[in-house]
């Protein structure tokens, strides 16, 4: 830069300084003094500045001057894409610009009377105001008027409700929860037509102001745990809650922990069932996923679809699963345990097949496992994030060709190919995705404390899991009840599906409970005919 160009910047700033208007210098001055309870000014023009002030820079906030009975000066802020415009220009601008007014007046009265919205709701401040444009309900602000009123004519895209696909079902209903708040707390409201279903309105996030609603059943819910519900909510202090996912984390006892503490899911007639059972359902606006609280470790094995059939396949089902949940956890362990430290209890003739499989294989058991595990969860994870077309046929076919080049080139063996294949398909039956998540984490330790200790490291890490369990809660809840501390009436929907007339009792989680919620006498009898 030549020295003659060097005091250029510096003027050209100074000149913009001192061409400043007059109107930016009381834009600045209002913006810098309000906050977020400063009450509406009375002048028209001085809250139009202040507005205008906040939502600088942002073009999809609209401002519409108009006049109320071409004598009443107002204006109309809506976010765009947010706010009907078509109810806006029938309902709101027409009959206020048409209504004819005398000499006494008021604003309220007429707004009322000529305005054909369902909710009209009056503001008094200005972070009121922005609360409701947030929402996508237009704000009327009037001159010589300290209040506005908002409107309830919000409207944007939403998701249609259709069947959730991560929690699908042979027999049972097919809605599914969707993004939007209202949508959500509609389809419980439809399957639980009581005035004792409550929803607290609260909210989280400094800057996305997320809306979030607890809902329950009076008379029936734990008091203890929605009061602490509402406690552990009201305690977050953040920029903002865009999922269902992030608020888990701030509520949940031990964050720490691989095991779930809430049950996330997609399906209003399971919250409908946990509601009635004396849980919390937490909404969140934005995300399909609804939070329950507090729940055990049983309920994360539990499908909605244990309650639809006939007892005694649920519980065949129930047992299958509990089986193939020790299969996902310990089978590879089991495995390398036994080739590596314990060649004696596996029989001979199946002992010399493995060795034979294994002649060509250079790496150990423990390394061989190790390796299969971890190209099996990157498949699996592959298979996720691909387009849906593809994305099931990679996770599969990748599968198949790379464990069989991998027996072809001797790098591992086929009962190792078996061995992790039937683990992978044994995750796929726990009910839960974030309970099988935990599972397939506690895989890999589980499976180097085999390579290094053989049976003592894996029995050393069923005690350490058991502990770890006993010890956690849930909203106060201990973790494996009804089985640690023991209580033989909850103990008919662990292991076994009773009957639906065995279910006279509520689960007990803390304090005083509506304990009945079925008259006795509930078993059908069988009309005999004459002999």
């Amino acid at each position: 830069m030549k020295n003659g160009e060097k005091g250029k910047l510096p003027s050209i700033k100074r000149r913009g300084k001192k061409r400043r208007s007059k109107k930016a210098d009381k834009m600045s001055k209002l913006e810098s003094s309000v906050d977020e309870q400063t009450p509406l000014f009375n002048n028209l023009s001085d809250n139009e500045d202040t507005f205008r002030s906040i939502y600088k820079d942002s073009s999809d906030v609209i401002f519409r001057p108009f006049y109320i009975g071409e004598q009443v000066k107002a204006i109309l802020i809506y976010i765009e894409g947010l706010s009907n415009i078509e109810e806006i220009d029938d309902s709101v601008l027409s009959p206020l610009i048409k209504s004819s007014m005398g000499e006494n007046y008021f604003i309220d009265t007429l707004i009322h009377k000529k305005v054909s919205t369902s909710s009209v709701k009056e503001v008094k401040t200005f972070s009121d105001s922005i609360k409701e444009i947030s929402s996508g309900n237009p704000v009327i602000l009037v001159d010589q008027q300290n209040s506005g009123f908002a409107l309830g004519l919000s409207k944007w895209e939403k998701r249609s409700v259709d069947e959730p696909k991560a929690e699908m079902v042979v027999r049972g209903p097919r809605e599914g929860f969707v993004e939007t708040i209202g949508v959500n707390t509609s389809l419980i409201r439809r399957r639980i037509r009581s005035p004792k279903l409550k929803m607290k309105s609260m909210q989280a996030g400094e800057y996305t102001k997320t809306r979030i609603n607890l809902a329950y059943v009076e008379g029936i819910v734990d008091e203890t745990v929605l009061e602490e519900a509402i406690n552990r909510i009201k305690r977050i202090d953040v920029d903002g809650v865009v999922d269902s996912g992030v608020l888990e984390e701030f509520i949940e006892d031990n964050p720490n922990s691989p095991f779930p503490q809430v049950i996330a899911t997609e399906r209003p007639d399971n919250v409908t069932a946990s509601l009635l059972e004396g849980r919390v359902a937490v909404l969140v606006d934005g995300s399909p996923f609804v939070l329950v609280v507090p729940v055990t470790f049983y309920s994360l094995m539990q499908a909605s679809e244990d309650y639809y059939g006939r007892y005694l396949i649920a519980t065949s089902i129930r047992w299958l699963r509990y089986l193939f949940l020790l299969i996902s956890l310990f089978l590879p362990s089991l495995y390398v345990a036994l080739l590596t430290f314990h060649q004696e209890m596996v029989p001979t003739t199946l002992l010399f097949s493995i060795a034979a499989s294994r002649a060509q294989v250079p790496f150990p058991a423990l390394v061989e496992a190790l390796m299969m595990e971890i190209t099996f969860e990157a498949l699996r994870e592959a298979g996720l994030r691909l387009p849906k077309q593809v994305g099931s046929a990679v996770s599969i076919v990748g599968a198949l060709v790379i464990g069989e080049a991998a027996v072809s080139a001797g790098i591992v063996s086929a009962p190792m190919v078996i061995v992790v294949a039937l683990t992978g398909v044994a995750s796929f039956t726990i009910a839960r995705y974030s309970a099988s998540a935990a599972v397939r984490m506690l895989r890999f330790p589980m499976i180097l404390l085999a390579g290094t200790l053989g049976l003592l490291g894996i029995i050393m890490g069923i005690i350490v899991i058991i502990i770890h369990m006993a010890t956690l809660r849930s909203f106060g809840q201990p973790y494996l009840s009804p089985m640690a501390p023991m209580k033989w009436s909850g103990m008919k929907d662990v292991l076994l599906r009773a009957p639906w007339w065995k279910f006279n009792t509520r689960p007990h989680y803390s304090g005083n409970y509506n304990k009945y919620r079925q008259s006795d006498n509930q078993k059908p009898s069988p009309i005999r005919g004459e002999e």
